[in-house]
C-alpha cells in the first residue's frame, strides 16, 4: 500500500485547507500561521502537528518536504474592500508563498485568494509558478457550489510539477487528466460553469471572464436561479421562525420587501436586546477568522482530485 500524502499548510487561519484535505486523505506534516488566535485553535484540533510562526522564518531549514503544500495567501492587497495595490502592499506574501515553493519544491501547489486577484496579480503568480516548471491551471469555486448558503466566489490556482519528488505516472496531470472536472465532486461545479477548465495562459482568460460575470450578477439564467435559490432559503427560514413569533406587529416579527427591490428580508429587532451577539467569547476573532478561511468542503473536493491522479 502506497504512503499517504502529505501537505504543507500555510497561513494555515484556523485549518480550512487542513481539514479538507485529511478528509481527501491527505496527512499534514506542519503549519504556518502568525495569527495567536488562530494558533490556539489549531493546536486544539492539530496537537500533534509541527506548527510555526512568521513564514519569513520558515524554509528548507525547518520545514520537512511535503507533497502539497497549499494556503490562502493575504488577499488584503487584492480585496475589492482595500486599495487593491496587489504586489506593491507591504502585505503581499506571494513572494514568501513562492520562495517556500523553490525551496522545498513539492509536487503539487494550491494557493486559494478572493476574485480581485484576478485583475491585481493572478498572471504574475501563474507565470511565477510557470517559471518553476509547473503546470497551472486556475478555478473559481463558490461555497453554493458545495450546499453553503452564500455564493463566497474564491480563486484557487492549482499547479503541479515533477519537481525533485516527482513520479512518471502523474507526468500528465494537469494535461485532459480532467482532474478538475467535477465528475466525482457530487455538486454543480462544473456544470454550473463556475469553474475555469482551462490550464495555463488560457485559464486567465475563463477567469478574467468569470470575474467580470461575477462582479455584473453573472447571466440572466444564473440570476434567476440565484434569485430563486434565495426566496427558497428565505421562506423556509421565515416558516421555522414565524413559529414562534407569535401575532403580527410583535417583537420578531417578519418583514419582507417587495420582490425586486433590492431589499433584504430580515427580522424586527427584539426590544432590550442588543444588536451583536452578547457573551460570546473571543467573537471579533472568530468572526474575523471564519471570515478569512477557506471552505473545508471546497479544499477536500480539491484535494480528492489530487489523490485521484497520484493513485493513492
Amino acid at each position: 500500500m502506497m504512503p499517504e500524502l502529505t501537505f504543507g499548510s500555510l497561513f494555515a487561519g484556523i485549518g480550512g485547507f487542513d481539514l479538507g484535505f485529511e478528509r481527501a486523505g491527505m496527512k499534514c506534516a506542519w503549519q504556518v500561521e502568525i495569527d495567536d488566535f488562530c494558533q490556539k485553535v489549531l493546536e486544539k484540533h492539530w496537537p500533534g502537528v509541527d506548527r510555526h510562526g512568521d513564514i519569513r522564518e520558515c524554509g528548507r531549514h525547518n520545514l520537512e518536504p511535503v507533497d502539497v503544500i497549499a494556503g490562502g495567501f493575504p488577499c488584503q492587497p487584492h480585496s475589492v474592500a482595500g486599495k487593491r495595490r496587489g504586489k506593491a502592499d507591504d502585505r503581499n506574501l506571494w513572494p514568501e508563498y513562492l520562495r517556500l515553493v523553490r525551496e522545498i519544491r513539492p509536487r503539487w501547489v494550491v494557493g486559494e485568494n478572493v476574485p480581485g486577484l484576478i485583475s491585481t496579480m493572478l498572471d504574475e503568480v501563474l507565470s511565477d509558478l510557470e517559471g518553476e516548471a509547473y503546470t497551472v491551471g486556475t478555478l473559481v469555486v463558490p461555497a453554493v457550489a458545495f450546499d453553503a448558503p452564500h455564493r463566497r466566489d474564491r480563486v484557487f490556482v492549482v499547479a503541479y510539477s515533477e519537481g525533485e519528488q516527482g513520479r512518471d505516472k502523474s507526468k500528465d496531470a494537469g494535461h485532459g487528466t480532467g482532474w478538475y472536472s467535477g465528475e466525482e465532486s457530487g455538486s454543480c461545479c462544473a456544470d454550473a460553469g463556475y469553474m475555469a477548465d482551462a490550464t495555463g495562459r488560457d485559464a486567465r482568460k475563463q477567469a478574467e471572464r468569470q470575474g467580470r460575470q461575477g462582479a455584473c450578477g453573472g447571466s440572466g439564467d444564473s440570476r434567476r436561479a440565484e434569485d430563486k435559490g434565495r426566496e427558497t432559503m428565505a421562506d423556509a427560514e421565515r416558516g421555522r421562525l414565524q413559529q414562534g413569533a407569535g401575532s403580527a406587529g410583535q417583537a420578531g416579527e417578519w418583514r419582507a420587501e417587495p420582490a425586486g427591490s433590492g431589499e433584504c428580508r430580515f427580522w424586527l429587532p427584539e426590544p432590550d436586546v442588543g444588536r451583536v451577539a452578547n457573551g460570546v467569547p473571543s467573537r471579533v476573532d472568530r468572526l474575523k477568522s471564519l471570515g478569512n478561511a477557506v471552505v473545508p468542503q471546497v479544499a477536500e473536493w480539491i484535494g480528492r482530485q489530487i489523490v485521484k491522479v497520484e493513485g493513492r
